[in-house]
């Protein structure tokens, strides 16, 4: 009888390296995985699966290696190789098909290939540009000064104060007993701070009109975003406090500049402008940044009624209120301001410590449910830490001792400074000694008439020197320099003295 011959039979064995053949064709490429990195694995293969489909190395539809084959190839766990495989169906790059395995997903948008297989880069002529007000910051230079000589804002340490601080701080890290806060901030440094202000500076307050910020940067932002509108018109001093100038640029406002002189804004000015009404003037008025004036009392006042008559805010910013030497301080604009069209930012960064990032607002009555309601959109809540810290520091009594400290600490430094400079470099600088405030306001005796190019220079003689003609906003640049002494040892003061008028002596800057 003759036997059929029957289909060639395949054993199990067979079939599986038949499969494995198959599937690793198809896979079409092998991940490396490197255990030295500190990516853990699983991620480090989802990210080589990721790519190679969004490059299209793994064509859509094209069906991943099972867990057993890929463990084969790639020397990897099938649970590490499960695991990716769910990384990528959960993110939409690939989608599984019950009892059949595992498929890339079809309908992905193509991901632009060089010749060399790698992404290319986008075309930066079709790339949508930044801002200009981002163009602008970009080429102001706003980084925090070094802690070298004639750099402002530079802070000493006080080792009684920090012990106290320590003190205070272990008091408040209670994470059990954290949670969202009061979006004007803990009321106890509140109530802290408004009494401090209508003790220091004359203001016309109660806590439930201050705002806690994290510094005077913050309240100008927070200020613009409630008060001036994209298109607005908003009038700054000219010269300008740099970063406030910028906060309303990048809040799309149209600025015009109004002249400053030894007494401060020019309020006459005011009377001159043709444009619309100005939403908000920004202004420093104890202490004029960078030219160092005063406003007296008669332009506070023409300054009061113009924002009365034209609808406008004034936003006062006391940025070093605490450091005037001689004489009383002067009160705040605030206080004068009978019509609550005044907003008062201050700081605890120069005064205490700049990383607490302390600042605070006095907001109008009228005004205090909207910023209640932006709050939260900004950043919620101030931080509490710091704030407690802070709260108790001035309810306890510790800050007038620690500001007397400061103060004499800084005056020292500038009457040191004052001499150094007349011996040193009268032929080169008119050096007016401040009675407020940290810094020298310095202008040209006619020896140099480019600050930018002094600045340059003195930087590469080892010192640093702050130009103001980059900060004047339309009116023509006056060269002059401001030169820091908070924090200056007299033997910085020394070096720095020397090292400036040896650059003045041998570098020309007409």
């Amino acid at each position: 009888m003759m036997q059929t011959t029957s289909p060639r039979q395949t054993s199990p064995r067979q079939a599986s390296a038949r499969t494995l053949r198959r599937e690793s064709a198809a896979a079409g490429f092998l991940p490396e995985i490197n255990a030295s990195l500190p990516v853990p694995a699983v991620r480090q293969l989802y990210l080589q699966l990721r790519d190679g489909i969004v490059t299209g190395t793994l064509h859509p539809d094209h069906r991943l290696p099972s867990t057993r084959t890929a463990s084969v190839e790639w020397s990897l766990s099938r649970g590490l190789i499960a695991e990716a495989y769910e990384m990528l169906i959960a993110e939409g790059y690939a989608r599984g098909r019950h009892g059949s395995g595992t498929y890339v997903a079809s309908g992905l948008p193509p991901m632009p290939i060089g010749s060399d297989g790698k992404r290319e880069a986008a075309d930066t002529s079709t790339r949508r540009g930044i801002s200009a007000a981002a163009q602008l910051a970009m080429r102001t230079d706003l980084s925090p000064p070094a802690q070298v000589a004639f750099a402002t804002g530079r802070v000493i340490h006080d080792e009684r104060t920090a012990g106290l601080l320590k003190r205070l701080a272990h008091r408040h890290i209670d994470y059990a007993s954290d949670g969202y806060r009061d979006p004007q901030g803990e009321l106890a440094l509140r109530q802290a701070v408004s009494a401090y202000l209508t003790a220091s500076r004359g203001a016309r307050c109660h806590p439930g009109q201050i705002f806690i910020t994290s510094g005077t940067q913050q309240a100008l932002d927070f200020a613009i975003r409630v008060l001036v509108s994209p298109g607005e018109s908003v009038m700054i001093e000219d010269p300008c406090y740099p970063p406030a100038r910028l906060a309303f640029l990048l809040n799309g406002a149209e600025i015009t500049g109004l002249p400053v002189d030894g007494n401060g804004l020019i309020t006459e000015r005011l009377s001159l402008h043709d444009g619309p009404p100005p939403a908000a003037i920004y202004v420093t008025p104890s202490h004029q940044y960078p030219s160092g004036s005063a406003l007296p009392l008669a332009r506070r006042l023409e300054l009061l009624a113009f924002a009365e008559a034209h609808g406008s805010w004034i936003i006062e910013d006391d940025y070093d209120s605490e450091f005037r030497y001689d004489g009383h301080p002067i009160a705040s604009l605030q206080g004068l301001d009978a019509t609550r069209r005044v907003i008062y930012a201050g700081t605890f960064s120069k005064a205490l410590l700049p990383g607490f990032r302390v600042g605070y607002m006095i907001v109008p009555d009228d005004l205090v449910a909207a910023f209640r309601a932006v709050r939260p959109i900004i950043d919620r809540f101030p931080a509490p830490l710091h704030q407690l810290v802070v709260a108790d520091f001035l309810n306890e009594g510790y800050f007038p001792a620690h500001l007397r400290r400061l103060r004499e600490s800084h005056r020292a430094a500038r009457n040191n400074l004052a001499v150094l400079l007349h011996e040193r470099l009268r032929a080169h600088l008119i050096a007016p000694v401040p009675e407020q405030g940290i810094h020298f306001t310095v202008s040209s005796t006619g020896t140099w008439t480019d600050d930018q190019a002094l600045a340059e220079a003195a930087l590469k003689g080892g010192v640093v020197v702050i130009p103001v003609s980059p900060m004047h906003v339309s009116a023509s640049p006056e060269p002059r320099l401001l030169l820091g002494f908070s924090g200056l040892t007299a033997a910085e003061a020394d070096m720095a003295t020397e090292r400036l008028a040896n650059v003045l002596e041998h570098t020309q800057f007409t």
